[in-house]
């Protein structure tokens, strides 16, 4: 005889809150709902139906990965973004509610300037970035790339999922390298990234969750921080229409440096920078001179 959903559920949660998960409750049900192909929503409507051995034991297997600090999306392979269910896995980082800001401001950008075909999403990781412009504007021309295969499998994963991936061409790059040599395309109206910005010394003090399962090369950004957004700010013009922009995820207190070396680098104006919800600077964006 199996235990009913809302005992399982009791059990994982202690297991769970002991560890340290301060999110206990939310991940106890996301992985129960997994384990047992139950929507969220139907685990309160059928607390009294039992879960049968097997069930339980994928379960439980899953609960104790969480309780060693293994992401809960990692174990569910699943996150969402902008309303929508991506694919994860270990490969890539796991999508962030600040990308959706991101993303939100380029959508705002391409309604005002609907010249712009054509865009390029630098170090796409799941390629939720890519997938969502996509989405969201039809007409609109992607390239996303990355220096992993693993996070390019994925991002084309996801672009298949969600039915864009004809939109896309996905291309291995580490930032401008794979484009240079022969490079014949034509250029850009617009570069976006989400860029690793983590400070190199910063790493080991991120929650386990983060340092030991995360790719680190998605989240290392050298010394300062600053590594990535040199390198594009730098490549960007030769790859960029005269119109063209920049629009890039910053870390909460990069907003000046990053100002910094756009007007430093003399291609650029416009430069401005958009808060997230809880007043942190978290894009920043620029126009080609």
């Amino acid at each position: 005889m199996g235990l009913q959903i809302k005992e399982i559920i009791s059990v994982a949660e202690n297991i769970l809150r002991e560890s340290g998960d301060a999110d206990y409750k939310v991940d106890a049900e996301m992985l129960l709902s997994h384990a047992i192909k139950y929507d969220p929503q139907k685990i309160f409507m059928n607390w009294a139906k039992e879960v049968d051995d097997d069930h339980a034991e994928i379960f439980f297997a899953m609960v104790q990965k969480r309780a060693e600090g293994t992401p809960t999306q990692y174990l569910t392979n699943e996150q969402d973004f902008k309303g929508r269910r991506f694919y994860v896995d270990e490969n890539v980082l796991i999508p962030r509610p600040e990308t959706e800001l991101l993303t939100d401001e380029v959508s705002a950008y391409l309604k005002d300037n609907k010249s712009a075909k054509t865009a390029l999403d630098l170090g796409t990781g799941s390629g939720v970035i890519a997938i969502s412009l996509a989405k969201k504007f039809p007409s609109l021309k992607l390239t996303a790339s990355d220096i992993s295969e693993g996070a390019l499998a994925v991002a084309e994963r996801n672009a298949s999922r969600i039915g864009v991936k004809g939109q896309i061409r996905f291309t291995r790059s580490d930032v401008f390298d794979g484009f240079k040599t022969g490079f014949t395309g034509s250029k850009w109206d617009l570069i976006v990234s989400n860029p690793p910005y983590i400070r190199t010394s910063v790493l080991p003090t991120l929650q386990r969750e983060i340092y030991e399962h995360e790719p680190i090369t998605a989240l290392d950004g050298g010394e300062d921080g600053l590594d990535f957004y040199r390198r594009i700010i730098d490549g960007a013009p030769t790859f960029l229409r005269k119109t063209g922009a920049v629009f890039f995820e910053i870390g909460y207190d990069q907003a000046h440096d990053v100002t910094t070396l756009f007007r430093e680098n003399g291609n650029y104006v416009r430069v401005a920078v958009t808060p997230d919800i809880a007043g942190h600077d978290r894009v920043i964006s620029a126009r080609m001179k």
